[in-house]
């Protein structure tokens, strides 16, 4: 037996698309015949996820799509819609060719009688383990028009963090290649050009001179070694962030680099805060939720500390307690995890607390920006002022001694 997806009329003339179990196509054509459907066109139906290389995806789900979606769907099954009538009128909306075909295949899932966590978990490696945890935790509890609005707003906000904090950085790290452009223009290009026409007059150089004309030469003539160098560190600091080790060497330096390690910090709060909060409000419990919220913590070594506040926890510690022995996060999330503890209204608190910690991190991003945009600032006046007395302290020199 082979399931097919099928196209047939009827005698009005009328579309029908769906799904049928038959031996092959011939009885296929059969089966529908005996409903008045007279087949068009079908094919063998796999229901796996469709493969990104012909939609021209990357086989990847935009934070966007996502967004727009759980809104989509919040709106509809608040309104009264079905589930079915919702995933029908999805699948038409104009979201990316890929998506579209996946939200076609979980439709089909869901029509022939699984339930909507089941389809989506088929699809495991495109939609997040959070996203999916959610969606069955809202099935479970009756509250999926809820979870779907709750999974919007989350998204919503997490890109918008994300966004802020790339637009934060972007401007430090331009200064840095524009000091970086400066300096490779001043020693190729400018500081050949002045000591070829100071060379006639026979003036010996010194001091930081010599040294900048030492670089200068050691550059030119070695340029293929010294770039060959820089794509081969680069190329190991990559491959190393592919192994587990480097990526937890790298996740540990995100959170202990000076003012960068505020920032994740702050970030990874802001994401536990709502997310936990989330679970427990969608009818989770503690242990529960403290497995689901690990995939969106983000750090490896946060989530290695976060296992072992867990075990704490299911052996009977408060959680409060549990998180401030492995100092997952600032003091103030501590004392409002305690205070939702005490007050039987850990959901509500951490609800609350996510606007708080979302300015948190916003005010820790101007903070970091006012504090490494004049470092940079200096560190590119440096580089320059000592090019620049290098090359002018001959002149300056010459023209002294004719005075």
């Amino acid at each position: 037996m082979q399931k097919y997806k099928y196209t047939a009329v009827n005698l009005q003339k009328e579309k029908f698309t769906g799904l049928f179990i038959a031996n092959d196509e011939h009885d296929l054509a059969v089966q529908l015949a005996k409903q008045n459907l007279y087949l068009i066109s079908f094919k063998v139906y796999k229901g796996g996820t469709p493969n990104a290389f012909f939609t021209l995806g990357t086989g990847k789900l935009s934070l966007n799509d996502l967004t727009t979606f759980c809104r989509q769907y919040a709106i509809m099954i608040n309104s009264g819609m079905s589930l079915m009538a919702c995933l029908e009128c999805l699948k038409a909306q104009p979201y990316s060719t890929f998506f579209k075909q996946i939200l076609e295949v979980i439709y089909e899932d869901v029509k022939g009688g699984i339930m909507l966590s089941e389809a989506f978990n088929k699809h495991e490696s495109v939609f997040p383990d959070f996203f999916r945890s959610m969606i069955f935790v809202g099935e479970v509890s009756g509250k999926l028009d809820m979870v779907f609005n709750s999974l919007a707003d989350y998204y919503e906000t997490d890109a918008a963090i994300k966004k802020k904090t790339k637009s934060a950085m972007s401007y430090p790290l331009m200064l840095g290649g524009m000091t970086v452009g400066i300096l490779i223009a001043m020693l190729t290009f400018i500081v050949p050009t002045f000591r070829d026409s100071l060379s006639s007059l026979q003036i010996e150089a010194e001091g930081i001179t010599k040294i900048v004309y030492d670089l200068s030469d050691f550059v030119l003539e070695n340029w293929k070694p010294i770039l060959l160098g820089i794509f081969a560190i680069a190329a190991a600091a990559f491959l190393f962030g592919k192994t587990e080790k480097g990526k937890y060497f790298y996740d540990v330096l995100k959170i202990r680099l000076p003012l960068i390690g505020t920032v994740q910090t702050d970030l990874i709060t802001a994401r536990f805060a709502r997310g936990f909060g989330l679970l427990l409000s969608s009818g989770m419990d503690i242990s529960e939720a403290m497995e689901s919220i690990i995939v969106v913590l983000g750090n490896r070594n946060v989530v290695e500390r976060f296992k072992k506040a867990r075990d704490e926890v299911l052996q009977g510690s408060s959680l409060a307690l549990a998180l401030q022995k492995y100092k997952l996060f600032p003091d103030m999330m501590i004392q409002m995890v305690s205070v939702g503890e005490r007050t039987a209204s850990l959901d509500e608190v951490l609800n609350r607390s996510c606007k708080f910690f979302d300015d948190r991190v916003e005010t820790t991003l101007s903070s970091v920006t006012s504090k490494i945009q004049p470092i940079m600032l200096m560190m590119m006046g440096g580089v320059v002022g000592v090019l620049f007395i290098a090359i002018y302290s001959p002149m300056i020199s010459i023209m002294t001694t004719l005075a």
